[in-house]
């Protein structure tokens, strides 16, 4: 009987991975069990989903706890599940508050444990490296700067690159052209970083609209209900006074990543996926007030707080937070990395030195199972 590997993802970007990393473990090894926890696409790549992590995907304290009664069955199912069929090897994605206690009951039961995409700890908890090191025997990281943080353990850890870089690589389409006066607002997923930064991102646009009359404002939201409330929000700021014209488009963010010149975006992954495909920004955040006092009790001091610039260790997007979220800063920052601008030819630069730095040509999925197939005991 071939081996049986396990994935575990708990959220829409770990199901992403998690369904590439499947593909390529039946392609180099025909006849591998794929079982675990995931989405659609995983389910698609031919996992055998235990548990459907569909709604698993909560953020924020309240949620989580709405929840817990559906995490701790979910986790004891598994448990359960790893005890009796006892797989050659698990692979956990990101998702760090469920799969670290994961994997010190697969340790427990004497399981081989590989961990993909490494918990924040260069941001906070710094002393999860620990846990990770008695508990995996390996950890697969997809940020460069992130193996040193395990320096002082003895878990196995190696970069190997980010899959984003491979899965956008695929997205690019020759045949879109920039376009010179398109400008994109991405202000984020979720209807609270909507109701923080829609109102200055738009006055920002007002503001340039009226330096240069010939741009146009597009804002690709993910899903129809995030575009509507985006739409309503927008049309009780119109009664207050005259704005430019934003276009609103629900998917195909990519597509638009293509085509617009420069771009201003919540701080995210959005950020990276803009680097990759080429498009220079300018990165804004604002949290809820009680949010940032704790948050910078507890995130350890940080230069940056957008992940382009700690990769390059340099500011390649303008970065602008809370208070500092304003139209009057904005415009200006916005205006110099559009074509002709001040900034734009070094943002350029900088945006290909980055993601050279995430992997740029390397096959990250195919790289990810090699290491799985090594710790599966897995020698062909």
């Amino acid at each position: 009987m071939g081996k049986t590997a396990w994935i575990i993802a708990g959220e829409e970007s770990g199901d992403a991975y998690g369904a590439r990393l499947a593909t390529e473990l039946a392609r180099q090894c025909p006849g591998m069990v794929l079982r675990g926890m995931g989405g659609h696409a995983m389910a698609a790549a031919g996992v055998d989903l235990r548990v459907d992590s569909t709604e698993l995907g909560v953020v924020g304290l309240v949620e989580v706890f709405r929840h817990l009664g559906v995490f701790i069955r979910v986790f004891r199912a598994l448990v359960a599940q790893a005890a009796a069929e006892r797989p050659d090897v698990v692979v956990l994605i990101d998702y760090p508050g469920f799969n670290l206690r994961f994997a010190k009951r697969l340790h427990g039961l004497g399981i081989p444990v590989v961990y993909y995409v490494s918990p924040q700890i260069w941001a906070w908890k710094r002393g999860r490296r620990h846990r990770l090191a008695a508990w995996c025997q390996r950890l697969l990281c997809i940020f460069p700067f992130e193996p040193k943080y395990y320096a002082d353990t003895d878990l196995d850890v190696e970069f190997v690159g980010h899959p984003l870089v491979e899965m956008l690589r695929e997205k690019r389409d020759p045949g879109i052209s920039r376009e010179p006066d398109l400008v994109l607002l991405l202000p984020g997923s979720r209807r609270g970083e909507i109701d923080r930064l829609l109102a200055d991102m738009v006055g920002t646009a007002a503001d340039l609209a009226r330096q240069r009359p010939e741009l146009r404002f597009v804002m690709p939201l993910p899903r129809a209900s995030i575009a509507e409330h985006a739409r309503q929000r927008l049309e009780g700021m119109r009664a207050g006074g005259k704005l430019p014209d934003i276009r609103i488009e629900v998917g195909e963010t990519h597509r638009w990543m293509q085509r617009a010149s420069a771009g201003m975006a919540a701080s995210g992954t959005v950020t990276m996926e803009a680097a990759i495909l080429g498009l220079p920004l300018v990165s804004i955040y604002r949290l809820a007030t009680l949010t940032y006092l704790v948050g910078r009790v507890i995130i350890r001091h940080l230069p940056y707080f957008t992940i382009v610039n700690l990769i390059a260790d340099s500011v390649v997007f303008e970065e602008f937070l809370q208070d500092e979220v304003r139209p009057d800063r904005l415009a200006p920052a916005l205006a110099a990395i559009l074509p002709g601008g001040s900034r734009r030819d070094a943002v350029l630069v900088a945006m290909a030195s980055a993601v050279a730095a995430l992997g740029g040509e390397r096959q990250v999925s195919a790289c990810v199972a090699r290491h799985v197939l090594q710790v599966a005991g897995e020698t062909r």
